[in-house]
């Protein structure tokens, strides 16, 4: 993966007002960064030396949106058809060609890719460096997820957009620390006429994603898009094009809009949406899991049969329900369940959803980080069983047939498989021979092997 080696040498602006590049003129390192990362980040402490002021400012942004820095979860709301019809009708689909023209051919002689972002922070097209891009899939840095700031924390396309500048994030400025071997430049792209953002053009990858060639080309390039923009405004047969997707939303909601529902690893589910959050009583937990899982809908005695091991009572689910529909209700009015069959109003999110996403992109160390155990491991409703199976038998598969030795090793460290023997026997399969983990592997091979035996 791309170092971020600039900062070993480098040094850091002061994030003095005006600019967001990095400047070489200023004292700074690598380390003291990560320190301020560890002491602001992981510690809460307000301020420290060492890092730059809209750095800071954005990592306290990012704290306050309860993001985990270990964690990193971009946010896919479109398939693969929806994202192409937006992608087609939105005004940066018409300056390809000048983006292509401009970055690309640099991206691939500097090893960098390019991304192009909407308004909202979601990456519509990626190009560059096939290798790069490969390896950026391991943080979910893909077309269709969503990189703005509220979502994954500090990063150049993110903050550029919560900004409105130009930016450059390098390294263990970033706030998750996954992405910390990158770095990346980002600038939005305005609307000619109307000054509205549009969206924003990033360089990521090593340290040439920050070099100090890089922002001037980025924005030069940004400059020449928004002049061709206004070209296409002032064609009659080409304007209604341009403006009608700037102010249009994309064809299904937003995920940070989109009613998020949490179920791994935790014994109820936790509803978040616009802003709030509630924990639902264990009931409650399973029937949402369920029509959140059925988007299409489920009939009361088809519900029945998900929820309960024997008692199959259809008026005993519909009263539940009722109780179901006043929780929502006092959480926001439009999310009311509906019925015959009995379906949510709108798509609502599993955590668990994420997770094989993630999984379906390649992205196996994203998809780990945010697998944080079983689909309600304590309910026993029949529904939420075979989901449960469904998604740990995902993960499993999944990364035992792809993922790297390192990423199947923080599996097989999970409580899922502490007596998996094959994951295990596929952790050492992978390590290098002379790989200091190969001990502690054995190791536990032979403890497995021991407790069985003794079974």
């Amino acid at each position: 993966m791309a170092g971020s080696g600039y900062l070993d040498s480098g040094h850091l602006d002061s994030g003095r007002p005006g600019t967001g590049r990095l400047d070489s003129a200023r004292l700074g390192t690598r380390a003291s960064t990560e320190h301020a990362h560890d002491v602001i980040v992981g510690a809460g402490v307000s301020h420290v030396a060492g890092v730059r002021r809209l750095v800071e400012e954005s990592w306290q942004r990012s704290l306050q949106s309860n993001l985990d820095p270990d964690r990193l979860a971009p946010a896919f709301d479109l398939d693969d058809e929806a994202l192409r019809q937006y992608r087609s009708e939105h005004p940066l689909a018409l300056v390809l060609p000048v983006i292509h023209r401009l970055l690309i051919a640099h991206t691939f002689e500097r090893g960098l890719i390019v991304a192009i972002g909407d308004q909202a922070g979601r990456l519509l097209w990626i190009d560059g460096d096939r290798d790069l891009r490969r390896r950026a899939e391991g943080m979910a840095f893909v077309e269709g997820a969503n990189w703005s700031e509220r979502v994954v924390g500090t990063s150049a396309p993110g903050t550029a957009l919560a900004l409105d500048r130009s930016i450059q994030i390098g390294g263990a400025e970033h706030f998750n620390r996954i992405v910390h071997p990158w770095s990346c430049t980002a600038v939005p792209v305005h609307d000619p006429s109307t000054g509205d953002v549009l969206g924003v053009i990033d360089i990521t990858g090593g340290d040439d994603a920050v070099s100090p060639v890089t922002l001037p080309l980025l924005e030069a390039a940004v400059a020449a898009a928004e002049a061709e923009l206004r070209i296409h405004q002032l064609t009659p047969a080409r304007s209604h094009r341009t403006l009608r997707p700037a102010v249009s939303t994309p064809p299904r909601p937003q995920a940070t809009d989109a009613p998020l529902v949490s179920v791994l690893g935790r014994e109820v589910a936790r509803l978040a949406f616009a802003g709030r959050a509630i924990e639902l009583s264990a009931r409650h937990s399973e029937i949402l899991t369920l029509l959140a899982w059925n988007r299409h809908g489920l009939s009361a005695e088809q519900l029945a049969q998900k929820l309960y091991v024997a008692d199959n009572s259809v008026a005993t689910v519909r009263a539940e329900l009722v109780r179901l529909r006043a929780v929502l209700v006092d959480l926001d009015p439009s999310l009311a369940p509906l019925s015959r069959p009995y379906r949510l109003p709108v798509p609502f999110e599993l955590d668990a959803h994420r997770v094989l996403a993630f999984l379906e992109r390649g992205a196996h160390r994203v998809a780990l980080g945010a697998y944080a155990g079983e689909v309600l491991a304590g309910s026993k409703a029949p529904g939420v069983v075979e989901i449960r199976r469904e998604v740990s038998a995902n993960v499993r598969e999944s990364l035992l047939t792809d993922a790297s030795a390192d990423v199947l090793l923080g599996y097989a460290r999970s409580d899922e498989c502490a007596y998996d023997r094959e994951v295990w026997l596929a952790c050492l399969q992978r390590l290098p021979a002379h790989s200091p983990k190969r001990a502690s592997v054995v190791s536990r091979i032979e403890h497995i092997d021991a407790e069985l035996a003794g079974a």
